[in-house]
């Protein structure tokens, strides 16, 4: 979980919020929608696992990264990269209490059953809260390549 937020973070810590909006392809979502949905997924998979364990997010938050709202380029229905931040690491010192605070035998649990095709178990989610932001990582690459930010990593 550190390794992928250091790199993730790392992209975006050079960009701007008028950067954000950018997106890598005009198929793609921009970089605030894709940040926003790894925050909402985050909380979505903790809370899944342990109720109690819900961050509670920005009312409007979980609405403006919306599947149905991934396509708006309104820069004021979204946040600024350091209020992401904040919210992110808000996130993650929950996700990391949860799996700090739970018996090492619950890893090899069943996950709720909505995400048990994808991830059988509550290690297979944590898994996935992991590696989640690289799955996302290489979006923004290209924006980064495109405002002539520097290589990183």
């Amino acid at each position: 979980m550190n390794f992928s937020d250091m790199v993730f973070r790392g992209y975006l810590g050079d960009l701007d919020d008028k950067e954000l909006m950018l997106r890598p392809n005009p198929d793609c979502n921009h970089l605030a929608w894709q940040i926003g949905h790894l925050i909402v997924s985050e909380v979505m998979m903790v809370s899944g696992m342990f109720p109690d364990k819900k961050t509670e997010l920005p009312e409007g938050f979980e609405e403006a990264h919306h599947k149905d709202n991934a396509g708006c380029d309104d820069a004021s229905k979204f946040n600024t990269r350091e209020e992401y931040f904040d919210l992110m690491t808000k996130v993650r010192a929950n996700t990391l209490a949860a799996l700090t605070e739970m018996d090492d035998s619950t890893l090899d649990d069943p996950s709720p059953e909505h995400m048990r095709a994808f991830c059988p178990t509550i290690g297979d989610m944590f898994i996935l809260i992991g590696t989640h932001p690289m799955m996302h990582a290489g979006q923004v690459v290209p924006v980064r390549r495109s405002c002539g930010k520097p290589v990183l990593f």
